[in-house]
């Protein structure tokens, strides 16, 4: 039954023991006998664990909830049941897996638990949820962000983990991708870059920041990761953007002779430096330190509109 569902056997007697999602039956000696029934309400408590309910509230759920006879007498669990993995998702399951997400909200721990799972098309469809219910910058910021962190940390405590946040990762950049409307009348007249610094290669907070930027109806043009110097200077001389974005994770990349080396257009550039790579770093003039999403948003609409 643990492999079939793909939990750890502890868990499955925790919750039996705990909330009485157990099997019905006992065979003679020591085996216990899952009936169709409970299979089917095991697979509405992963359901609504993926969700972000705590077990108290999924068992709940799963014991009250209609459970159509076909799909529980199946051989194999429906399709579009999550698949979870080690008992990440239950108190009973082993801590190494656990992601400690503190106060985080329903939506955060349902996202953590479904990339712990390295199910894709579960963290996809719920990061969906959270834009259209909440936008692009709560999205990023009480779901995306408090999750990426605790993932860091479990790293840096144990240095696992590294495919958990790559899958989230591209599950992320796909949302952004799908939240970012196409601008064919642009309210600003020149565009907006949005780049890395050379050699930063962690891009990701740069979709966010567009997506945002294109729902306000501002025109963008995204490069991407360790976009070389030559080729900065080449788009910002070809372009003659109102604003350039240089985004720096990591601090041995935040190199001021970034913004020192930018070509001077006729019409005044307005340059702008975000990520943790610059908090130590002296930012030279005239560029400008942008934090949180929302306010890089607004500093960039304002600067270019």
């Amino acid at each position: 039954m643990a492999r079939r569902l793909g939990i750890a056997p502890a868990t499955l007697r925790t919750w039996d023991r705990r909330y009485g999602l157990g099997p019905s039956d006992h065979t003679t000696g020591r085996h216990r006998k899952y009936a169709p029934l409970d299979v089917a309400r095991l697979e509405l408590m992963q359901r609504a664990l993926l969700r972000g309910a705590s077990s108290a509230e999924a068992a709940k759920y799963a014991l009250a909830a209609p459970v159509p006879g076909p799909r529980a007498t199946r051989s194999h669990p429906s399709p579009d049941a999550p698949v979870l993995t080690g008992g990440e998702l239950d108190e009973g399951a082993a801590p190494r897996r656990d992601l400690d997400l503190g106060a985080a909200n329903r939506r955060a721990r349902g996202v953590g638990r479904a990339a712990v799972a390295l199910d894709s098309a579960a963290v996809q469809s719920l990061l969906a949820a959270a834009v259209e219910a909440d936008g692009v910058v709560a999205t990023w910021d009480d779901v995306v962000r408090p999750v990426m962190a605790a993932l860091a940390a479990r790293w840096a405590h144990s240095g696992a983990g590294v495919e958990v946040s790559h899958l989230l990762e591209e599950c992320v950049r796909t949302a952004m991708i799908r939240a970012t409307p196409v601008v064919t009348r642009p309210r600003n007249h020149r565009p907006v870059l949005l780049a890395c610094v050379p050699a930063e290669r962690h891009d990701l907070p740069l979709y966010p920041l567009a997506a945002v930027l294109a729902q306000r109806g501002v025109g963008v043009r995204q490069f991407g990761a360790a976009l070389p110097l030559d080729a900065l200077v080449a788009a910002v001389r070809r372009t003659a953007p109102a604003a350039v974005v240089l985004w720096a994770q990591l601090p041995r990349y935040a190199d001021p002779g970034v913004v020192v080396a930018l070509p001077r257009t006729r019409q005044q550039v307005r340059v702008f430096v975000g990520g943790p790579g610059w908090a130590r770093g002296v930012v030279p003039q005239p560029s400008e330190r942008i934090d949180d999403l929302a306010a890089a948003a607004d500093a960039v609409e304002r600067a270019v509109c």
